[in-house]
Order: C-alpha cells, then sequence, then structure tokens
C-alpha cells in the first residue's frame, strides 16, 4: 500500500507555509538552495559544537578521574554514538513523514535537535553527580542522532530535480556549504570565549553560550525549511512519488546495491572531513601545548577556504563530471595521506599547512559526495535511498574518524592516522569503479 499523499497529511505548519507561498506559486533553484543552505549549517553547527567541547570541555568536566588522553578518547566514543543513533531516527521519522506529513517530522526532528543540543548546556559535571554526568551526555549525544536522521527534508534532492542538466554539479556542491559555514560559526564562538574569558569561568559557564545558540538557529532553519516543504513544487514531487517517502527495508531489498556503493563512494572525504577539523584540535590540545584559540582561528581560515574549494568543485564537476570529481579528488587525498599528517608535528607552520591542504581537498571532494548517488535511485524510492545512504556513510566514513584516529596517532605516531586516511580513498575508487553503471548515471 502506498503511503498517504501529502495532502492528506498536511498540517497547520504546513497550510500556514503554502499560505506565504501563495503570492507566487513557483520556487526557483535559488530560493531552494537557501533553504537548503540554512537547514544545512544549523545541522552542522550543532555537530561541530558538539566535537569542540568534546576536546576542550568534556574531558576535564565529565572524565576528569582519568588522563587528558584517556578522557578525549571517551569523549570521542560519546561523539560516535551519534552516527550510531541516526538510522533508527531515519527509521522513524520516514514513518511519521508517511502518516503525519512533512511539517511535523521536520518540526518534531529540528526541536529535538535543538533540545538535546540547548540540553547539554543544563549538563552537570562529574564532581556534582559523579558518572551520571556520562550517561546524560550520552543519552543527549543519541538524542541528536536521532534528530539528524529525521532532519532530512529531501531539499537536496528537491534542488537537483528542479536544477538545469548544465549545473548539476553546481546544485550538487550546495548543500556542502553547510559544513563550513557551521564550523565558522561554531568555532568562532569557542575562540570568542576562550579569549574573553578565563580558564576557570570558560569551563564554568562560558562553553555552556554555543549550545544555547544552536536552539535558536535550529528555530530559523525550521521556519526557512518548512517553507520550501510546502512548495507546489515539492507537493507534486511528492504525490508523484518522486520525493515520498518509501518503506526502508523496501529500499535496502530493492536498491541495496546502490545504497551500499553509494555510502564507499565519498568516504574519502568524509574521512579527511574529521582529520582537519576534529581530530588535528585534540592532537594539538594534548601533545603540542599550543592555545586552542590559536588553533581554532586556523580552522575558521580553513574553513573559508573550504567554501571556496566546494565553490570550485561545482564549477569543475561541471566541465568534467562529478564522477572525475570524486575520483581525482580521492587520489589526490591518497597522495596527501602519505604525508600531510606528520605535518601536525612539525610546529605552527606545518600544523598551518596541514589544515590548509586539507581544507582544499575537503571542498573539492566533499563538495560532490552529496549527489553522487540520488540520480541513481529510482524515483519512487530516491527520496528514502539517499538519506539512508547519507547515514550509511556517516557512520562508516566519519562516525569513528576521531576516536580511531587518535588513538592511532598517540599509539603509533601521525603516520598511522594518513594509512587511515589512505584506507577511504581506496574504498572510494573502488567504490567508484565496482559499479560503472551508477557511475556513468553520475556523470
Amino acid at each position: 500500500m502506498s503511503a498517504p499523499i501529502a495532502t492528506s497529511t498536511s498540517t497547520p505548519l504546513e497550510r500556514d507555509a503554502r499560505i506565504v507561498n501563495a503570492r507566487d506559486h513557483r520556487i526557483a533553484p535559488g530560493e531552494i538552495a537557501i533553504g537548503v543552505i540554512i537547514g544545512r549549517t544549523s545541522e552542522f553547527f550543532d555537530f561541530f559544537v558538539y566535537a569542540i567541547a568534546s576536546v576542550l570541555v568534556f574531558p576535564s568536566l565529565i572524565f576528569p578521574f582519568v588522563d587528558p588522553l584517556t578522557g578525549t578518547l571517551y569523549s570521542f566514543a560519546l561523539f560516535a554514538l551519534a552516527f550510531i543513533a541516526r538510522p533508527l531516527g531515519s527509521f522513524v521519522f520516514m514513518w511519521i513523514d508517511r502518516n503525519h506529513g512533512r511539517g511535523v517530522k521536520l518540526t518534531i526532528a529540528l526541536f529535538l535537535l535543538g533540545g538535546s543540543t540547548m540540553a547539554m548546556a543544563f549538563l552537570p559535571g562529574y564532581d556534582r553527580i559523579g558518572i551520571a554526568a556520562a550517561w546524560l551526555l550520552a543519552l543527549f549525544r543519541i538524542g541528536q542522532g536521532v534528530a539528524l536522521g529525521g532532519a532530512w527534508d529531501g531539499l537536496p534532492s528537491l534542488l537537483s530535480l528542479n536544477a538545469p542538466k548544465e549545473h548539476r554539479g553546481w546544485y550538487a556542491m550546495i548543500p556542502q556549504l553547510g559544513a563550513p559555514l557551521g564550523l565558522i560559526v561554531a568555532a568562532g564562538l569557542f575562540a570568542f570565549f576562550l579569549s574573553t574569558l578565563s580558564a576557570e569561568d570558560f569551563l564554568s559557564w562560558g562553553w555552556r553560550y554555543p549550545f544555547f545558540v544552536a536552539f535558536a538557529i535550529n528555530v530559523v532553519a525550521l521556519f526557512a525549511r518548512l517553507r520550501l516543504v510546502a512548495t507546489p513544487e515539492f507537493e507534486h514531487l511528492f504525490e508523484s512519488r518522486e520525493l515520498q517517502p518509501a518503506p526502508i527495508g523496501e529500499t535496502l531489498r530493492e536498491e541495496g546495491r546502490t545504497v551500499v556503493l553509494g555510502a564507499f563512494a565519498p568516504l574519502a572525504s568524509f574521512a579527511l572531513f574529521h582529520l582537519v577539523t576534529v581530530f588535528p584540535l585534540s592532537w594539538v590540545v594534548l601533545y603540542t601545548g599550543d592555545a586552542a584559540v590559536r588553533f581554532l582561528v586556523i580552522e575558521i581560515i580553513g574553513a573559508v577556504v573550504c567554501v571556496l574549494s566546494i565553490l570550485a568543485s561545482g564549477l569543475i564537476a561541471d566541465m568534467v563530471g562529478r564522477r572525475a570529481v570524486l575520483g581525482v579528488s580521492a587520489v589526490l587525498i591518497g597522495a596527501y595521506s602519505g604525508f600531510a599528517p606528520q605535518l601536525l608535528g612539525a610546529g605552527s607552520f606545518g600544523e598551518t599547512v596541514y589544515m590548509i591542504g586539507g581544507f582544499v581537498l575537503l571542498g573539492l571532494a566533499f563538495g560532490q559526495s552529496s549527489g553522487a548517488v540520488n540520480g541513481s535511485f529510482s524515483a519512487q524510492r530516491r527520496y528514502t535511498g539517499a538519506a539512508v545512504t547519507a547515514n550509511l556513510a556517516w557512520l562508516i566514513g566519519a562516525g569513528f574518524a576521531p576516536l580511531v584516529a587518535l588513538a592511532l596517532a598517540s599509539s603509533f605516531g601521525l603516520w598511522s592516522v594518513g594509512a587511515y586516511l589512505l584506507s577511504g580513498a581506496i574504498c572510494t575508487l573502488a567504490a567508484l569503479a565496482i559499479n560503472k553503471d551508477w557511475a556513468r548515471a553520475t556523470t
């Protein structure tokens, strides 16, 4: 039995959003792009606020009973919980989508995401409630993951379907801009509080403010996205099954091969993602003695470079094809893995070279990773297939990356991080080579 169509599951929020669009019954791709960027920026802001706190706050606040390295490893273990919970979120919220409408699903998901993040701002430390602090943090992190699984709104697919054929690479990179933009805001907030507060005040209350900001950003993102999912264009695509949520079991049964290969195709970029954002901050704080503020500034500069590199990936992909961009960038990441991680132990100049070079490659690869698989799904399973593939790719390629990288580097040296990154590049190249039919569909 097919799922109820959008009209039958319309909600007051969707109807109100539809009134906003009544003056003009057409939403241009540019407007969709703005909604996508706002939505993805809010999600990645929540992501990076937690990631930065995992290095600067949680080891001493939640795990003061162990040494700093072990405390950071524990924090990274909790960090991975969200990626494990994301598939569960997709399953639950796809059911809500089919039975209660996109507006209900998106509203619950984004309030859960913002609420879970903001709840961390009230988290008491180990000195007040003991090990229960770690259990609460784990619970809130799982809430973030479930919410992220439900926050899939189909807007990247809508953007892809509305993109001119000759500019598909350009429109494919737009959702990815949310990652560096979210990093810029999150790192900027933490750098501000670190530079203006004493260490005691920062650990007592200063770190909590970025978590409060997350809730406000999610409210803005909610209305920006609701306006678009209630448009006639989205309604038509939903009713025609092109953006209708299909059962996850059916999607895996019928198109599991595409899901698996689509999840492995971006592993080079997803592994690099954490190796230039989360892991290097932990290494610098634990092993170099450099000020965290200085490195956060480097990350902000690198994120700006990443924005430019993502934009460049769209232009290049439209000239040579998305598969070529993914393949060449994977080769470059493989080459980068052979020498770049060791630069983290080569002083300030080496750290800067590692970060800027990594963000350039990340932008080129990550810029095309979201659009590579959507066109390979059948119309009736595109909406669900894209969500499941994204969740699986993040789980395999990114969920445990900071934990694995720090554990390897602390045990065997920075060269082992390069080997880990190389494995991601090999997976990308293998996935592109195996599925030639899929590869041709993405060019």
